[in-house]
């Protein structure tokens, strides 16, 4: 079966993700994470028992958590308006996908999560919604003339308008890339902005959700989402030790989505 049919039947894909981001300009720095995310169709997702939709489990996915203002997501019928009023129709067979760092006995952070329309295995258009460790959001919507199914070296590209980093101007562009098979997911946004800017990747294998992989990834990368602000939080650190210069928190933009 193609991507957009499991996830109709109701499976949860777990995704393995490696995190790389290497930072270009006077000041280099570069890590390397592992990760776990879930492929899920929010309309009907199913799961192994250690995971729930909108209620508390080791791992959990929440529609308040996506799809609008931080905290007060809609979940799917968002992502469903926004691809409708960018002008995509959808056929049927086609599936609206979440790609997500789950809740961990509750808690929720993600840097990023990105809202597919599939078509079989075929990406059609994509809604990267980033969020920065001030409680903001900001989303991107990512799509070729047309809606064209997007291949691995179509490089979607969208002005920077939002505040990720303190230690990066708001400024250059962004240029994603999305490559997507039954078994594997790799997805990587470049930030240029001349000399400056930086290279991230998420990357990895694709396997049915199971209780056991649930228990793995918790005991392999204990905390979840606390991990990942802690490694966050460590490579902030890291930066101004090597004399990045902090900047400001701006005010987000005022659209929603751009």
């Amino acid at each position: 079966m193609t991507l957009a049919q499991r996830l109709t039947c109701g499976e949860v894909l777990h995704l393995a993700a490696t995190v790389s981001h290497a930072r270009r300009g006077r000041i280099r720095h570069s890590f390397r994470y592992g990760t776990d995310y879930l492929l899920l169709s929010p309309d009907h997702a199913a799961g192994p028992p250690l995971f729930s939709r909108n209620r508390f489990n080791l791992l959990a996915v929440h529609d308040r958590d996506h799809g609008g203002p931080r905290g007060q997501g809609r979940g799917a019928d968002w992502a469903r308006a926004r691809f409708a009023n960018a002008g995509l129709e959808t056929a049927p067979g086609d599936a609206l996908a979440l790609l997500t760092q789950p809740r961990v006995l509750g808690h929720w952070f993600t840097p990023i999560s990105f809202w597919l329309v599939l078509r079989g295995d075929a990406v059609l258009a994509a809604i990267a919604e980033v969020n920065n460790t001030f409680g903001q959001r900001h989303s991107y919507l990512c799509h070729q003339p047309g809606f064209t199914p997007l291949g691995p070296g179509d490089a979607i590209r969208a002005q920077k308008v939002f505040h990720v980093s303190p230690f990066q101007d708001v400024a250059g562009e962004y240029r994603f890339n999305f490559a997507l098979a039954p078994d594997r997911i790799a997805i990587r946004i470049a930030q240029v902005d001349g000399p400056r800017g930086l290279n991230a990747a998420m990357a990895g294998p694709l396997h049915p959700l199971t209780d056991r992989r649930v228990l793995a990834a918790c005991l392999r990368r204990p905390g979840g989402s606390l991990r990942v602000l802690a490694l966050i939080y460590w490579n902030a650190l890291r930066l101004k030790l090597k004399g990045a210069r902090y900047r400001r928190l701006p005010d987000p933009p005022e659209q929603e989505i751009t």
